[in-house]
C-alpha cells in the first residue's frame, strides 16, 4: 500500500543511532540514498526494495516537528523482537509511551508497544501472528 513513509528530524546522526538500534530487530537496515534523494537523508528497508522508511532534514529549512496524533507502526517478526526494539531504543534516547504487552483490546493476539525518537515522533511496535500469514 505504501511506497514510503518519511519524518523529519534536526539531527540525523542521532536520528541514525536511534533508528538502527529499533529498526535492526524488526528486520530492518540502512541502505544507501539515491543521488536524487536530497542532502539530509537516511533510509532503511527490509528484504524488499518497498516500503522505505526515511529520515530527512525538512526542506523548507525550518524545525523539525511531529504531527499531533501521528504515528508510525512497524510490524515486528515475534514478540522478542517488539521488546527487543522497544529496550534499543530507549537505550538511543527513545522515550517509553507504552511498555511491551498484549494488548487485548486491539486483538486476543496484539502485542505492541510504544515509544517516542529523539524528536518526539511516535512509533508503535507490533507482533501478531495474523500479520505474518
Amino acid at each position: 500500500m505504501f511506497s514510503h513513509v518519511t519524518v523529519g528530524s534536526d539531527d540525523l546522526e542521532r536520528a541514525g543511532r536511534f533508528y538502527d538500534a529499533v529498526l535492526l530487530p524488526l528486520g530492518l537496515h540502512r541502505r544507501a540514498v539515491e543521488p536524487d534523494g536530497g542532502p539530509g537523508a537516511l533510509c532503511w528497508v527490509g528484504k524488499t526494495p518497498y516500503p522505505r522508511f526515511y529520515v530527512y532534514a525538512p526542506f523548507d529549512g525550518r524545525a523539525a516537528a511531529p504531527g499531533n496524533g501521528t504515528m508510525l507502526a512497524f510490524i515486528a517478526p515475534s514478540r522478542d523482537a517488539v521488546i527487543a526494539a522497544h529496550t534499543a531504543g530507549l537505550a538511543a534516547g527513545g522515550r517509553d509511551e507504552g511498555a511491551p504487552g498484549l494488548r487485548p483490546h486491539y486483538a486476543p493476539d496484539y502485542f505492541g508497544a510504544y515509544l517516542r525518537d529523539p524528536d518526539g515522533n511516535k512509533l508503535h511496535l507490533v507482533f501478531r501472528a495474523a500479520l505474518l500469514t
